[in-house]
Protein backbone atom coordinates (compact mmCIF):
# COMPACT_ATOMS: atom_id res chain seq x y z
CA UNK A 1 0.00 0.00 0.00
CA UNK A 2 2.53 2.39 0.77
CA UNK A 3 4.89 1.64 -2.87
CA UNK A 4 1.41 2.24 -4.17
CA UNK A 5 0.82 5.49 -2.56
CA UNK A 6 4.47 7.18 -3.87
CA UNK A 7 3.51 6.63 -7.33
CA UNK A 8 1.26 9.33 -6.82
CA UNK A 9 4.71 11.63 -6.40
CA UNK A 10 5.65 10.47 -9.73
CA UNK A 11 6.01 13.49 -11.99
CA UNK A 12 6.62 12.62 -15.97
CA UNK A 13 7.82 15.37 -18.33
CA UNK A 14 4.98 16.95 -19.99
CA UNK A 15 3.43 15.43 -23.04
CA UNK A 16 5.04 11.90 -22.59
CA UNK A 17 3.52 8.89 -22.22
CA UNK A 18 6.08 6.86 -19.54
CA UNK A 19 9.63 7.05 -18.77
CA UNK A 20 11.86 3.85 -17.91
CA UNK A 21 11.97 4.53 -14.25
CA UNK A 22 8.02 4.67 -13.82
CA UNK A 23 7.30 1.18 -15.95
CA UNK A 24 10.28 -0.64 -14.29
CA UNK A 25 8.22 0.17 -11.08
CA UNK A 26 4.57 -0.69 -12.25
CA UNK A 27 6.29 -3.83 -13.89
CA UNK A 28 7.18 -4.89 -10.70
CA UNK A 29 4.54 -3.90 -8.02
CA UNK A 30 2.39 -5.62 -10.64
CA UNK A 31 4.00 -8.71 -10.68
CA UNK A 32 4.38 -8.80 -6.76
CA UNK A 33 0.61 -8.06 -6.32
CA UNK A 34 -0.40 -10.13 -9.45
CA UNK A 35 -2.97 -7.49 -10.35
CA UNK A 36 -3.21 -4.60 -12.92
CA UNK A 37 -1.92 -1.42 -12.12
CA UNK A 38 -3.53 1.69 -14.04
CA UNK A 39 -2.55 5.19 -13.65
CA UNK A 40 -4.68 8.42 -14.80
CA UNK A 41 -2.48 11.36 -15.74
CA UNK A 42 -2.78 14.88 -16.78
CA UNK A 43 -0.99 16.63 -19.73
CA UNK A 44 1.13 18.48 -16.83
CA UNK A 45 2.79 15.00 -16.41
CA UNK A 46 1.21 14.58 -12.68
CA UNK A 47 -0.39 11.24 -11.21
CA UNK A 48 -4.11 11.91 -10.56
CA UNK A 49 -5.36 8.32 -9.56
CA UNK A 50 -3.39 5.42 -8.95
CA UNK A 51 -5.99 2.20 -9.67
CA UNK A 52 -5.55 -1.80 -8.57
CA UNK A 53 -7.99 -2.99 -11.54
CA UNK A 54 -8.19 -2.48 -15.16
CA UNK A 55 -8.64 0.52 -17.18
CA UNK A 56 -12.43 -0.05 -17.90
CA UNK A 57 -12.88 0.63 -14.13
CA UNK A 58 -10.83 3.71 -13.93
CA UNK A 59 -12.39 6.88 -12.42
CA UNK A 60 -12.34 9.60 -14.45
CA UNK A 61 -12.96 13.24 -13.09
CA UNK A 62 -15.89 15.25 -14.10
CA UNK A 63 -14.05 17.55 -16.94
CA UNK A 64 -16.01 20.55 -19.15
CA UNK A 65 -15.04 19.72 -22.27
CA UNK A 66 -16.38 20.55 -25.52
CA UNK A 67 -16.72 18.59 -28.78
CA UNK A 68 -13.27 19.94 -30.17
CA UNK A 69 -11.39 18.92 -27.35
CA UNK A 70 -10.23 15.73 -25.96
CA UNK A 71 -10.38 14.40 -22.12
CA UNK A 72 -7.18 15.65 -21.38
CA UNK A 73 -5.57 12.68 -19.45
CA UNK A 74 -4.26 9.36 -20.79
CA UNK A 75 -4.01 6.05 -19.15
CA UNK A 76 -0.80 3.72 -18.36
CA UNK A 77 -1.50 0.53 -16.68
CA UNK A 78 -0.06 -2.76 -16.72
CA UNK A 79 -0.62 -6.36 -18.07
CA UNK A 80 0.53 -8.94 -15.40
CA UNK A 81 -0.30 -12.01 -17.88
CA UNK A 82 1.17 -10.08 -21.46
CA UNK A 83 -0.31 -8.54 -24.36
CA UNK A 84 -1.15 -6.19 -25.88
CA UNK A 85 -4.23 -3.55 -25.95
CA UNK A 86 -7.70 -5.53 -24.62
CA UNK A 87 -10.79 -4.66 -26.26
CA UNK A 88 -11.91 -3.21 -22.49
CA UNK A 89 -8.59 -0.47 -23.12
CA UNK A 90 -9.80 0.34 -26.37
CA UNK A 91 -12.84 0.81 -25.45
CA UNK A 92 -12.23 2.33 -22.63
CA UNK A 93 -10.14 5.03 -24.88
CA UNK A 94 -13.01 5.72 -27.43
CA UNK A 95 -15.68 6.29 -24.88
CA UNK A 96 -13.95 8.69 -22.53
CA UNK A 97 -11.99 10.40 -25.29
CA UNK A 98 -9.08 10.02 -23.88
CA UNK A 99 -5.71 11.19 -25.03
CA UNK A 100 -3.97 7.49 -24.88
CA UNK A 101 -4.10 4.87 -23.57
CA UNK A 102 -0.89 2.85 -23.07
CA UNK A 103 -0.61 -1.01 -22.19
CA UNK A 104 2.93 -2.15 -20.40
CA UNK A 105 3.99 -5.68 -20.29
CA UNK A 106 4.86 -7.60 -17.42
CA UNK A 107 7.73 -10.40 -18.23
CA UNK A 108 8.13 -13.62 -16.01
CA UNK A 109 10.96 -11.79 -14.31
CA UNK A 110 8.63 -9.09 -13.09
CA UNK A 111 10.55 -6.55 -15.15
CA UNK A 112 8.82 -4.32 -18.24
CA UNK A 113 8.23 -5.72 -21.14
CA UNK A 114 6.93 -3.90 -24.35
CA UNK A 115 4.61 -0.73 -24.52
CA UNK A 116 1.83 -0.58 -26.59
CA UNK A 117 0.07 2.54 -27.20
CA UNK A 118 -2.99 3.73 -29.15
CA UNK A 119 -5.04 6.65 -29.55
CA UNK A 120 -7.94 8.19 -31.29
CA UNK A 121 -8.52 9.11 -35.19
CA UNK A 122 -9.84 12.05 -36.92
CA UNK A 123 -13.65 11.66 -37.35
CA UNK A 124 -14.15 10.32 -40.43
CA UNK A 125 -11.48 7.89 -40.42
CA UNK A 126 -11.85 4.92 -42.81
CA UNK A 127 -9.62 2.11 -42.20
CA UNK A 128 -9.24 -1.39 -40.22
CA UNK A 129 -8.90 0.69 -37.16
CA UNK A 130 -10.98 3.36 -38.05
CA UNK A 131 -12.09 4.31 -34.37
CA UNK A 132 -8.21 4.19 -33.08
CA UNK A 133 -4.45 3.71 -33.84
CA UNK A 134 -2.36 1.29 -32.44
CA UNK A 135 1.10 1.47 -33.01
CA UNK A 136 3.69 -1.35 -33.10
CA UNK A 137 5.25 -2.56 -29.65
CA UNK A 138 8.16 -0.45 -28.37
CA UNK A 139 10.32 -0.51 -25.66
CA UNK A 140 9.79 1.99 -22.59
CA UNK A 141 12.81 3.87 -23.18
CA UNK A 142 11.95 4.54 -26.96
CA UNK A 143 8.20 5.36 -25.96
CA UNK A 144 9.53 7.94 -23.61
CA UNK A 145 10.81 9.61 -26.98
CA UNK A 146 7.45 9.46 -28.04
CA UNK A 147 5.65 12.87 -28.70
CA UNK A 148 2.60 12.70 -27.22
CA UNK A 149 1.42 16.36 -26.69
CA UNK A 150 2.05 17.15 -30.61
CA UNK A 151 -0.02 14.29 -31.36
CA UNK A 152 -2.77 15.45 -28.95
CA UNK A 153 -2.68 18.82 -31.01
CA UNK A 154 -3.03 17.25 -34.27
CA UNK A 155 -5.61 15.32 -33.54
CA UNK A 156 -7.87 18.08 -31.40
CA UNK A 157 -6.98 20.71 -34.75
CA UNK A 158 -8.42 17.69 -36.92
CA UNK A 159 -11.69 17.31 -34.44
CA UNK A 160 -11.89 21.55 -34.63
CA UNK A 161 -11.86 21.26 -38.66
CA UNK A 162 -14.80 18.94 -38.81
CA UNK A 163 -16.83 20.74 -36.15
CA UNK A 164 -16.45 23.91 -38.11
CA UNK A 165 -17.22 22.15 -41.28
CA UNK A 166 -20.53 21.09 -39.50
CA UNK A 167 -21.03 24.62 -38.06
CA UNK A 168 -21.01 25.93 -41.70
CA UNK A 169 -23.06 23.11 -42.88
CA UNK A 170 -27.48 23.67 -42.75
CA UNK A 171 -28.90 23.98 -39.23
CA UNK A 172 -29.89 20.25 -38.48
CA UNK A 173 -29.35 17.37 -36.22
CA UNK A 174 -27.96 14.50 -37.61
CA UNK A 175 -29.12 11.95 -35.71
CA UNK A 176 -28.98 8.08 -35.63
CA UNK A 177 -32.21 5.77 -35.33
CA UNK A 178 -32.68 2.24 -33.72
CA UNK A 179 -35.44 0.20 -34.16
CA UNK A 180 -35.31 -3.03 -32.09
CA UNK A 181 -37.37 -5.62 -33.45
CA UNK A 182 -38.72 -8.58 -31.30
CA UNK A 183 -40.04 -10.63 -33.73
CA UNK A 184 -42.98 -8.18 -35.02
CA UNK A 185 -44.16 -8.50 -38.34
CA UNK A 186 -44.10 -5.21 -39.24
CA UNK A 187 -40.54 -3.75 -37.39
CA UNK A 188 -38.77 -2.78 -41.19
CA UNK A 189 -42.09 -0.17 -41.29
CA UNK A 190 -42.09 0.92 -37.87
CA UNK A 191 -38.00 1.46 -38.42
CA UNK A 192 -39.13 3.68 -41.74
CA UNK A 193 -41.73 5.07 -39.79
CA UNK A 194 -39.51 6.63 -37.55
CA UNK A 195 -37.07 7.58 -40.31
CA UNK A 196 -39.93 9.83 -41.45
CA UNK A 197 -40.75 10.76 -37.99
CA UNK A 198 -37.20 12.36 -37.66
CA UNK A 199 -37.41 13.97 -41.44
CA UNK A 200 -40.52 16.14 -40.18
CA UNK A 201 -38.93 16.99 -36.97
CA UNK A 202 -36.39 18.47 -39.07
CA UNK A 203 -33.65 16.09 -38.39
CA UNK A 204 -31.10 14.78 -40.65
CA UNK A 205 -30.89 11.11 -41.05
CA UNK A 206 -27.44 9.68 -41.37
CA UNK A 207 -27.80 6.38 -40.11
CA UNK A 208 -30.67 3.73 -38.96
CA UNK A 209 -30.16 0.16 -37.39
CA UNK A 210 -32.61 -2.43 -36.88
CA UNK A 211 -31.29 -4.31 -33.92
CA UNK A 212 -32.96 -7.90 -33.39
CA UNK A 213 -33.35 -8.62 -29.83
CA UNK A 214 -35.42 -11.28 -28.18
CA UNK A 215 -35.13 -10.06 -24.54
CA UNK A 216 -34.77 -6.43 -23.99
CA UNK A 217 -31.63 -5.36 -21.40
CA UNK A 218 -33.14 -3.43 -18.53
CA UNK A 219 -30.91 -0.46 -18.73
CA UNK A 220 -29.34 0.01 -22.11
CA UNK A 221 -32.31 -1.80 -24.21
CA UNK A 222 -29.28 -3.38 -26.82
CA UNK A 223 -26.62 -3.85 -24.58
CA UNK A 224 -23.39 -1.73 -23.89
CA UNK A 225 -21.67 -3.24 -27.11
CA UNK A 226 -24.25 -2.36 -29.05
CA UNK A 227 -24.52 1.14 -27.53
CA UNK A 228 -20.41 1.29 -27.94
CA UNK A 229 -20.79 0.26 -31.34
CA UNK A 230 -23.18 3.43 -31.90
CA UNK A 231 -21.17 5.63 -30.39
CA UNK A 232 -18.62 4.70 -32.72
CA UNK A 233 -20.73 5.75 -35.80
CA UNK A 234 -22.16 9.22 -34.34
CA UNK A 235 -18.36 9.44 -33.97
CA UNK A 236 -17.53 9.33 -37.78
CA UNK A 237 -20.54 10.42 -39.28
CA UNK A 238 -20.54 13.24 -37.28
CA UNK A 239 -24.03 12.73 -35.10
CA UNK A 240 -25.45 14.36 -31.75
CA UNK A 241 -28.63 12.44 -31.66
CA UNK A 242 -29.40 8.80 -31.10
CA UNK A 243 -33.26 8.39 -31.64
CA UNK A 244 -34.94 5.31 -30.04
CA UNK A 245 -38.62 3.41 -32.21
CA UNK A 246 -39.20 2.77 -28.34
CA UNK A 247 -40.69 4.56 -25.51
CA UNK A 248 -37.41 5.02 -22.63
CA UNK A 249 -37.84 5.60 -19.46
CA UNK A 250 -35.96 8.16 -17.67
CA UNK A 251 -33.44 5.77 -15.88
CA UNK A 252 -32.88 4.30 -19.41
CA UNK A 253 -32.14 7.50 -21.45
CA UNK A 254 -30.22 8.44 -18.34
CA UNK A 255 -27.83 5.36 -18.64
CA UNK A 256 -27.61 5.62 -22.73
CA UNK A 257 -26.97 9.02 -22.56
CA UNK A 258 -24.27 8.49 -19.83
CA UNK A 259 -22.49 5.63 -22.11
CA UNK A 260 -22.46 7.09 -25.55
CA UNK A 261 -22.55 11.17 -24.70
CA UNK A 262 -24.98 11.59 -27.67
CA UNK A 263 -28.36 13.24 -26.83
CA UNK A 264 -31.03 10.22 -26.83
CA UNK A 265 -34.81 10.62 -27.93
CA UNK A 266 -37.40 8.53 -27.75
CA UNK A 267 -40.89 7.95 -30.17
CA UNK A 268 -43.00 9.88 -27.70
CA UNK A 269 -40.37 12.46 -27.10
CA UNK A 270 -40.21 12.93 -30.96
CA UNK A 271 -43.84 13.00 -31.63
CA UNK A 272 -44.13 15.65 -29.11
CA UNK A 273 -41.44 17.81 -30.79
CA UNK A 274 -43.44 17.57 -33.78
CA UNK A 275 -46.70 18.03 -32.21
CA UNK A 276 -44.81 20.78 -30.81
CA UNK A 277 -42.97 22.60 -34.18
CA UNK A 278 -46.70 22.36 -36.08
CA UNK A 279 -48.93 23.58 -33.10
CA UNK A 280 -50.86 26.81 -34.96
CA UNK A 281 -53.89 27.63 -33.30
CA UNK A 282 -54.52 28.52 -28.98
CA UNK A 283 -55.93 24.84 -28.62
CA UNK A 284 -53.07 23.06 -30.05
CA UNK A 285 -50.68 24.81 -28.38
CA UNK A 286 -52.57 24.11 -25.09
CA UNK A 287 -52.70 20.17 -25.95
CA UNK A 288 -49.39 20.12 -27.15
CA UNK A 289 -48.08 22.20 -24.26
CA UNK A 290 -50.29 19.63 -21.74
CA UNK A 291 -48.90 16.36 -22.88
CA UNK A 292 -45.12 17.85 -22.83
CA UNK A 293 -45.48 18.42 -19.14
CA UNK A 294 -47.06 15.47 -18.51
CA UNK A 295 -44.09 13.15 -20.15
CA UNK A 296 -41.57 15.56 -18.55
CA UNK A 297 -42.87 15.43 -15.34
CA UNK A 298 -41.95 11.89 -14.54
CA UNK A 299 -38.31 12.31 -16.01
CA UNK A 300 -37.77 15.09 -13.73
CA UNK A 301 -33.72 14.26 -12.24
CA UNK A 302 -33.34 16.20 -8.60
CA UNK A 303 -29.97 16.76 -7.32
CA UNK A 304 -30.62 16.16 -3.70
CA UNK A 305 -30.88 18.29 -0.47
CA UNK A 306 -27.70 20.52 -1.91
CA UNK A 307 -30.27 22.26 -4.24
CA UNK A 308 -32.20 23.10 -1.31
CA UNK A 309 -34.08 26.82 -1.27
CA UNK A 310 -34.09 26.64 2.60
CA UNK A 311 -30.66 26.07 4.19
CA UNK A 312 -29.98 23.36 7.21
CA UNK A 313 -27.50 25.00 9.18
CA UNK A 314 -29.06 24.99 12.52
CA UNK A 315 -30.09 28.46 12.14
CA UNK A 316 -26.76 30.30 10.72
CA UNK A 317 -27.18 33.63 8.88
CA UNK A 318 -25.39 31.94 5.74
CA UNK A 319 -27.80 29.01 5.74
CA UNK A 320 -31.23 30.12 6.11
CA UNK A 321 -33.94 31.36 8.73
CA UNK A 322 -33.86 30.71 11.98
CA UNK A 323 -35.17 27.25 13.32
CA UNK A 324 -34.69 25.41 10.07
CA UNK A 325 -33.36 22.31 10.73
CA UNK A 326 -34.45 20.27 7.25
CA UNK A 327 -33.31 20.34 3.80
CA UNK A 328 -36.47 22.24 2.88
CA UNK A 329 -37.74 22.57 -0.33
CA UNK A 330 -35.48 21.39 -2.94
CA UNK A 331 -35.25 22.07 -6.60
CA UNK A 332 -37.07 19.18 -7.72
CA UNK A 333 -39.91 19.53 -5.18
CA UNK A 334 -40.11 23.23 -6.57
CA UNK A 335 -40.33 22.07 -10.74
CA UNK A 336 -42.88 19.83 -9.94
CA UNK A 337 -44.85 22.24 -7.92
CA UNK A 338 -44.67 24.78 -10.88
CA UNK A 339 -45.00 22.01 -13.56
CA UNK A 340 -48.96 21.03 -11.09
CA UNK A 341 -49.52 24.62 -10.96
CA UNK A 342 -49.34 24.65 -15.14
CA UNK A 343 -51.43 21.60 -15.58
CA UNK A 344 -53.92 22.57 -13.47
CA UNK A 345 -54.04 25.82 -15.19
CA UNK A 346 -53.92 24.37 -18.96
CA UNK A 347 -56.33 21.73 -18.12
CA UNK A 348 -58.92 24.48 -17.36
CA UNK A 349 -58.40 26.63 -20.19
CA UNK A 350 -58.68 23.51 -22.73
CA UNK A 351 -62.25 23.13 -20.50
CA UNK A 352 -63.29 26.44 -21.60
CA UNK A 353 -62.31 25.76 -25.15
CA UNK A 354 -64.52 22.56 -24.69
CA UNK A 355 -67.41 24.34 -24.00
CA UNK A 356 -66.87 26.77 -27.06
CA UNK A 357 -66.88 23.11 -29.36
CA UNK A 358 -69.88 22.22 -27.76
CA UNK A 359 -71.48 25.17 -28.80
CA UNK A 360 -70.49 24.93 -32.39
CA UNK A 361 -71.69 21.25 -32.38
CA UNK A 362 -74.97 22.06 -30.91
CA UNK A 363 -75.54 25.14 -33.45
CA UNK A 364 -74.89 22.42 -36.97
CA UNK A 365 -77.16 20.35 -35.11
CA UNK A 366 -79.99 22.96 -35.52
CA UNK A 367 -78.92 23.68 -38.59
CA UNK A 368 -79.69 19.93 -39.36
CA UNK A 369 -76.43 19.59 -41.65
CA UNK A 370 -74.73 16.41 -42.28
CA UNK A 371 -71.36 15.80 -40.91
CA UNK A 372 -68.37 14.20 -42.69
CA UNK A 373 -65.31 13.48 -40.18
CA UNK A 374 -62.47 12.46 -42.18
CA UNK A 375 -60.10 10.34 -40.18
CA UNK A 376 -57.26 7.90 -41.09
CA UNK A 377 -53.60 7.58 -41.08
CA UNK A 378 -51.15 10.71 -40.49
CA UNK A 379 -50.11 12.03 -44.00
CA UNK A 380 -52.78 9.68 -45.66
CA UNK A 381 -53.91 12.81 -47.82
CA UNK A 382 -56.57 13.89 -45.27
CA UNK A 383 -56.10 17.59 -45.62
CA UNK A 384 -55.98 17.27 -49.55
CA UNK A 385 -58.94 15.40 -50.23
CA UNK A 386 -61.06 18.20 -47.82
CA UNK A 387 -59.71 21.04 -50.08
CA UNK A 388 -60.85 19.11 -53.10
CA UNK A 389 -64.07 18.58 -51.95
CA UNK A 390 -64.64 21.86 -50.83
CA UNK A 391 -63.00 23.19 -53.60
CA UNK A 392 -60.52 25.43 -51.31
CA UNK A 393 -58.19 26.37 -53.38
CA UNK A 394 -57.32 29.85 -52.18
CA UNK A 395 -56.40 31.57 -48.65
CA UNK A 396 -58.60 31.51 -46.48
CA UNK A 397 -60.77 28.48 -47.31
CA UNK A 398 -57.67 26.19 -47.87
CA UNK A 399 -56.62 23.76 -45.23
CA UNK A 400 -52.97 23.32 -44.86
CA UNK A 401 -51.51 20.09 -46.85
CA UNK A 402 -47.77 19.18 -46.81
CA UNK A 403 -45.99 15.37 -46.67
CA UNK A 404 -45.41 15.77 -43.72
CA UNK A 405 -46.78 13.57 -40.27
CA UNK A 406 -49.28 15.59 -38.21
CA UNK A 407 -49.38 18.79 -40.58
CA UNK A 408 -52.59 19.01 -39.15
CA UNK A 409 -53.14 19.03 -35.16
CA UNK A 410 -56.51 20.51 -34.65
CA UNK A 411 -59.95 19.86 -36.19
CA UNK A 412 -61.31 22.40 -39.52
CA UNK A 413 -64.39 22.00 -40.51
CA UNK A 414 -65.81 23.44 -44.16
CA UNK A 415 -68.70 23.03 -45.93
CA UNK A 416 -69.03 21.03 -48.90
CA UNK A 417 -71.55 20.06 -51.21
CA UNK A 418 -72.68 16.52 -52.47
CA UNK A 419 -75.70 15.92 -55.22
CA UNK A 420 -78.81 14.65 -53.56
CA UNK A 421 -78.12 15.28 -50.21
CA UNK A 422 -77.04 19.09 -50.39
CA UNK A 423 -74.61 21.29 -48.23
CA UNK A 424 -72.61 19.04 -46.24
CA UNK A 425 -70.06 19.80 -43.25
CA UNK A 426 -66.34 18.39 -44.16
CA UNK A 427 -64.16 17.97 -40.66
CA UNK A 428 -60.43 17.41 -41.32
CA UNK A 429 -59.33 15.85 -37.94
CA UNK A 430 -55.69 14.97 -36.01
CA UNK A 431 -53.24 12.38 -38.23
CA UNK A 432 -53.62 8.81 -36.03
CA UNK A 433 -50.13 6.90 -35.84
CA UNK A 434 -49.47 3.26 -34.63
CA UNK A 435 -49.16 3.26 -30.69
CA UNK A 436 -50.27 6.80 -30.15
CA UNK A 437 -48.13 8.22 -26.91
CA UNK A 438 -50.50 8.20 -24.00
CA UNK A 439 -49.99 11.76 -23.08
CA UNK A 440 -51.14 12.70 -26.49
CA UNK A 441 -54.61 10.82 -26.44
CA UNK A 442 -55.14 12.43 -23.19
CA UNK A 443 -54.42 15.80 -24.26
CA UNK A 444 -55.78 14.99 -27.94
CA UNK A 445 -59.29 13.09 -25.96
CA UNK A 446 -61.85 16.16 -26.19
CA UNK A 447 -60.73 16.63 -29.99
CA UNK A 448 -61.13 13.24 -31.14
CA UNK A 449 -64.36 12.68 -29.25
CA UNK A 450 -65.65 15.10 -31.56
CA UNK A 451 -65.91 12.41 -34.23
CA UNK A 452 -68.28 10.92 -32.52
CA UNK A 453 -71.01 13.97 -33.40
CA UNK A 454 -70.42 12.89 -37.02
CA UNK A 455 -72.86 11.40 -39.11
CA UNK A 456 -70.30 9.23 -41.50
CA UNK A 457 -66.36 8.71 -41.08
CA UNK A 458 -64.61 9.15 -44.66
CA UNK A 459 -61.45 6.67 -43.71
CA UNK A 460 -58.67 7.63 -45.63
CA UNK A 461 -55.93 5.12 -46.40
CA UNK A 462 -52.69 5.62 -48.18
CA UNK A 463 -53.03 2.71 -50.63
CA UNK A 464 -49.52 3.57 -52.20
CA UNK A 465 -48.15 2.48 -48.34
CA UNK A 466 -46.31 -0.87 -47.91
CA UNK A 467 -48.10 -1.21 -44.82
CA UNK A 468 -51.61 -0.03 -45.38
CA UNK A 469 -52.83 -3.20 -44.04
CA UNK A 470 -50.90 -2.30 -40.46
CA UNK A 471 -51.92 1.59 -40.89
CA UNK A 472 -55.94 0.68 -41.63
CA UNK A 473 -55.61 -1.65 -38.54
CA UNK A 474 -54.27 1.51 -35.98
CA UNK A 475 -56.32 3.80 -36.74
CA UNK A 476 -59.62 0.93 -36.58
CA UNK A 477 -58.26 0.01 -32.73
CA UNK A 478 -57.81 4.30 -31.78
CA UNK A 479 -61.53 4.33 -33.20
CA UNK A 480 -62.62 1.55 -30.91
CA UNK A 481 -60.77 2.57 -27.91
CA UNK A 482 -63.08 6.04 -28.41
CA UNK A 483 -66.17 3.78 -28.56
CA UNK A 484 -66.81 5.17 -32.05
CA UNK A 485 -65.55 1.80 -33.89
CA UNK A 486 -69.54 1.25 -34.56
CA UNK A 487 -70.25 4.20 -37.06
CA UNK A 488 -70.95 3.80 -40.60
CA UNK A 489 -67.88 4.52 -42.39
CA UNK A 490 -66.62 4.62 -45.96
CA UNK A 491 -62.66 3.77 -47.17
CA UNK A 492 -61.33 6.05 -49.31
CA UNK A 493 -58.05 4.28 -50.82
CA UNK A 494 -55.91 7.58 -51.49
CA UNK A 495 -53.00 7.99 -54.03
CA UNK A 496 -54.43 5.41 -56.04
CA UNK A 497 -52.39 6.60 -58.74
CA UNK A 498 -48.66 5.86 -57.21
CA UNK A 499 -49.70 2.63 -55.42
CA UNK A 500 -49.35 -0.83 -57.41
CA UNK A 501 -52.46 -2.07 -59.56
CA UNK A 502 -52.72 -5.48 -57.57
CA UNK A 503 -51.81 -4.49 -53.96
CA UNK A 504 -54.70 -1.94 -54.81
CA UNK A 505 -56.76 -4.44 -56.19
CA UNK A 506 -56.36 -6.34 -53.35
CA UNK A 507 -57.07 -3.56 -50.57
CA UNK A 508 -59.99 -2.62 -52.40
CA UNK A 509 -61.89 -5.84 -51.85
CA UNK A 510 -60.37 -6.44 -48.47
CA UNK A 511 -61.63 -2.98 -47.29
CA UNK A 512 -64.41 -2.32 -49.90
CA UNK A 513 -62.90 1.28 -50.23
CA UNK A 514 -62.70 3.60 -53.25
CA UNK A 515 -59.86 4.40 -55.30
CA UNK A 516 -59.23 7.59 -55.32
CA UNK A 517 -56.40 10.13 -55.87
CA UNK A 518 -56.76 13.48 -53.93
CA UNK A 519 -54.13 15.19 -55.86
CA UNK A 520 -55.52 14.49 -59.27
CA UNK A 521 -58.83 13.99 -58.97
CA UNK A 522 -59.13 10.61 -59.92
CA UNK A 523 -62.23 8.64 -58.41
CA UNK A 524 -63.17 12.06 -56.88
CA UNK A 525 -67.28 11.50 -58.65
CA UNK A 526 -67.12 8.47 -57.93
CA UNK A 527 -66.06 8.87 -54.01
CA UNK A 528 -68.97 11.55 -53.62
CA UNK A 529 -71.65 9.19 -54.74
CA UNK A 530 -71.00 6.90 -52.62
CA UNK A 531 -70.81 9.35 -49.66
CA UNK A 532 -74.50 10.68 -50.90
CA UNK A 533 -75.68 7.02 -51.03
CA UNK A 534 -74.51 5.88 -47.57
CA UNK A 535 -75.79 9.42 -46.39
CA UNK A 536 -79.24 8.67 -48.04
CA UNK A 537 -79.28 5.13 -46.81
CA UNK A 538 -78.19 6.15 -42.90
CA UNK A 539 -81.17 9.04 -43.11
CA UNK A 540 -83.55 6.51 -44.42
CA UNK A 541 -82.67 3.81 -41.68
CA UNK A 542 -82.85 6.69 -38.72
CA UNK A 543 -86.38 7.67 -40.38
CA UNK A 544 -87.55 4.19 -40.27
CA UNK A 545 -86.00 3.85 -36.43
CA UNK A 546 -87.65 6.98 -35.19
CA UNK A 547 -91.34 5.89 -37.13
CA UNK A 548 -90.49 2.59 -35.34
CA UNK A 549 -89.86 4.38 -32.01
CA UNK A 550 -92.97 6.60 -32.36
CA UNK A 551 -95.04 3.48 -32.94
CA UNK A 552 -93.97 1.82 -29.80
CA UNK A 553 -94.91 5.09 -27.50
CA UNK A 554 -98.21 4.96 -29.22
CA UNK A 555 -98.53 1.47 -28.01
CA UNK A 556 -97.26 1.76 -24.84
CA UNK A 557 -99.51 4.80 -24.00
CA UNK A 558 -102.51 2.55 -25.41
CA UNK A 559 -101.74 -0.13 -22.73
CA UNK A 560 -101.62 2.56 -19.77
CA UNK A 561 -104.82 4.13 -20.64
CA UNK A 562 -106.50 0.93 -20.95
CA UNK A 563 -109.56 0.66 -18.77
CA UNK A 564 -109.28 -1.94 -15.76
CA UNK A 565 -113.22 -2.22 -15.30
CA UNK A 566 -113.09 -4.59 -18.14
CA UNK A 567 -110.43 -7.25 -16.03
CA UNK A 568 -111.86 -10.08 -14.71
CA UNK A 569 -110.04 -10.63 -11.38
CA UNK A 570 -110.15 -13.56 -9.25
CA UNK A 571 -109.74 -13.31 -5.43
CA UNK A 572 -106.95 -12.40 -4.09
CA UNK A 573 -105.79 -10.23 -7.40
CA UNK A 574 -105.18 -6.73 -8.21
CA UNK A 575 -104.92 -4.93 -11.65
CA UNK A 576 -101.62 -3.90 -12.41
CA UNK A 577 -100.12 -0.09 -12.23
Amino acid sequence: MKSLGNLYRRRLAPGTVTSPELARNLAELSHEIRREITLLIDRRGRVLSVLVADAKAAELPVTRRGDERLSGFHLLHTHPKGGGLSKNDLSTLFLNRLDAVAAIEVRPDGLPGNVQLAHLTPPGTVGEEEDWRIYPPQSPAQMEDFDLAGQVRALEEEIARASRVREAAPDRERALLVQIDQGEMDAEDRLAELSELARTAGAEVVYKELVSRKHLKAGTLVGAGKLEELTSRAYHLDAQTLMFGQELGAAQAREIEAITGLKVIDRTQLILDIFALHAQGAESRLQVELAQLRYMKPRLLGAGARLSRIGASGGSAAGGAIGTRGPGETKLELDRRRINDRLAFLEAQLGEVAVRREERRKNRNRNDVPVVSIVGYTNAGKSTLLNAFTHATDEPRRVLAENKLFATLRPTSRQGYLEGIGPVIFTDTVGFIRDLPVDLTRAFRATLEEIGDADLLLHVVDAAAPDADARYGAVRRILDDLDLGEMPEVVALNKADRADPEALDRERLRMGGVAVSAASGQGLPWLRSVLADTLQRQAVQEAEATDLARQERVRIKAELERPTSNLRLGAGQYPHD
